[in-house]
């Protein structure tokens, strides 16, 4: 065998073994994660004002909104806002008031823009309603249980935790781009998060649950200081760690329904995504294809399967890679009510698909979000294009 040859299979040996390397640890991060046990019981909290900015109708947008007005919780009010006096989602919310009198439902309907990033400014005109001194922000996707305001705000009992936030797990509609949409978000970007949380990574933020305080609101200058940002709940983080405060990362995980009506919208959600990532991690999102483990192991394999003196090597490094794969597929699919088989054969798909996007969010610096064109610069800020 050549020199040259010899080469390519060892090239494949590494291929294989950071894939199959990175595949354990990511089973080994979300087992752990799973068994983590929750803190003590939750103390009474002071009252919270919850914040749920709305754009647009989502296919259960009712039934997710109407969770956050069955909180078990004795003091709290609901700030709904939108952008649009169109709207469809100001019809959602007017049922809940009339479906719960007793429960504070404020409606905030203002185009007021503060910056490129929509969703803040949305927030920002919603922040003039707010009544109480805990301000719980979570998406309108979200689905949780009654205990969800308990278990989320207790953290913050604690002075020196400045902030909370949670993990999600995401449910597909029933599109096929929206089960690989879900797909991406359990099987590959939450079990990463875990991962660098099983190292001790404390920079995890997600807008999914974002819980504060007025004052270190107050203290990082308000939402307009992260308005034109793109990770806007990166920033957020960020700026609370500068006060030398803690960001706590809740034991609750609440569901959020994933919509995607079709694969071009799928792919223009991701690259948003990864270019956030690429603005969050510059100098390791070069080496992020080092976790997918499917198309890295396979092009492993390919390597080293010619080398005769490699084979069995590789042949174990694959069977491991393949095997956490298809272990962190099942993983979030313990307990779920649909057939657990179901998608199994959308993982290569799924993939590849996540390959393609990295490839691609490499050669640009645009996002498409809520139907507007940014450039996003190296700092991470907004530049609406159109």
């Amino acid at each position: 065998m050549s020199e040259f040859a010899v080469l390519i299979a060892a090239i494949g040996i590494v291929f294989l073994v950071s894939a199959s390397a990175y595949g354990v640890l990511a089973v080994i991060a979300v087992l752990v994660w799973q068994r983590r046990k929750p803190l003590g019981r939750e103390r009474q909290q002071c009252a919270v004002s919850v914040l749920k900015p709305l754009c647009g109708p989502e296919p259960s947008l009712y039934e997710n909104l109407r969770t956050f007005c069955r909180q078990n919780f004795p003091e709290y009010q609901i700030v709904f806002g939108v952008q649009d006096t169109n709207d469809p989602a100001l019809a959602v919310v007017r049922r809940l008031q009339e479906e719960f009198p007793s429960l504070p439902i404020d409606l905030v309907v203002s185009s007021s823009q503060h910056g490129s990033n929509c969703k803040v400014s949305n927030l920002i005109n919603m922040v003039s309603k707010v009544r109480h001194d805990v301000l719980v922000m979570a998406d309108s996707d979200a689905f949780v249980c009654p205990e969800y305001l308990g278990i989320v705000t207790a953290p913050l009992q604690d002075e020196s935790v400045g902030l909370v936030t949670c993990l999600y797990r995401a449910v597909p509609t029933r599109s096929i781009s929206s089960r690989l949409g879900a797909m991406y978000i359990n099987e590959w970007y939450m079990p990463s998060v875990l991962l660098a949380w099983l190292f001790g990574h404390q920079g995890y933020v997600s807008g999914q649950t974002l819980c504060i305080c007025r004052e270190t609101l107050d203290a990082i200058g308000g939402l307009k200081s992260i308005v034109n940002h793109l990770a806007d709940d990166h920033q957020l983080g960020e700026r609370v760690h500068a006060l030398g405060k803690r960001v706590v990362l809740s034991h609750y995980v609440p569901s959020a329904e994933y919509h995607e009506p079709s694969l071009a919208r799928l792919i223009r959600h991701e690259v948003r995504w990864m270019r956030t990532l690429q603005v969050l991690q510059p100098r390791c999102f070069l080496f992020l294809f080092l976790s997918f483990s499917l198309p890295l192991a396979l092009l492993g394999f390919a390597l080293a399967v010619g080398a005769h003196v490699l084979t069995s090597i590789a042949w174990v490094l694959f069977a491991v890679a393949i095997g956490t794969r298809v272990a962190l597929y099942f993983l979030h699919r313990m307990r779920e009510p649909r057939r657990a088989l179901a998608d199994l054969w959308l993982v290569p798909l799924r993939d590849f698909l996540l390959c393609w996007v990295w490839c691609k969010s490499l050669f640009t610096s645009r996002v498409t979000w809520r139907g507007n064109e940014f450039d996003v610069d190296g700092k991470g800020v907004m530049h609406r294009l159109s």
